[in-house]
């Protein structure tokens, strides 16, 4: 016999594509690619660096949370979490570092795990991967931002897709 999940009420139904915010960044929004064939979710980072904080290891990085823009930058420090072997989905290899993460997901608050890479080459500059959407993400391919979107003029600032 197969064990099927089905849905149920405190699932949260999520699109292939949906706006995200970083509050404990400063980041309101950022646009996302769910992708259910990813194990770890990742956001695009640069001017990455090693620091200290009491003695504990902490990360500090950019974030550009704009499609295809450098405008609004943004500076984190957060501790670190773990530093991985991370496979892309073209098989490179890449050791990443790991945060902890609020997040803001289809109107919902959840924790998870983000590596760090550059993502400037890619059509989102963040991945939502299965391990987050474990959480009680339900995800419809067909369907684009169920968890709302920002307003127009914070949207037409975004020159992504």
């Amino acid at each position: 016999m197969i064990d099927v999940l089905e849905p149920t009420h405190l699932s949260t139904h999520v699109g292939w594509r949906e706006w995200v915010s970083l509050p404990g960044f400063g980041v309101p929004w950022i646009k996302a690619k769910v992708d259910t064939g990813a194990r770890s979710s990742s956001l695009h980072a640069f001017d990455i660096e090693h620091v200290a904080r009491d003695g504990e290891p902490w990360v500090r990085f950019s974030v550009h949370p704009w499609q295809r823009s450098d405008a609004d930058a943004v500076v984190v420090e957060c501790p670190i979490r773990d530093e991985r072997i991370v496979r892309s989905s073209s098989g490179h290899a890449e050791e990443r570092i790991v945060v902890l993460v609020d997040l803001v997901l289809g109107r919902r608050d959840l924790r998870a795990e983000l590596t760090l890479t550059n993502r400037d080459e890619m059509g989102f500059r963040m991945l939502i991967g299965r391990e987050a959407l474990r959480q009680g993400f339900l995800v419809d391919p067909g369907r684009s931002y169920l968890g709302g979107r920002p307003r127009l003029a914070m949207r037409r600032r975004n020159r992504g897709r």
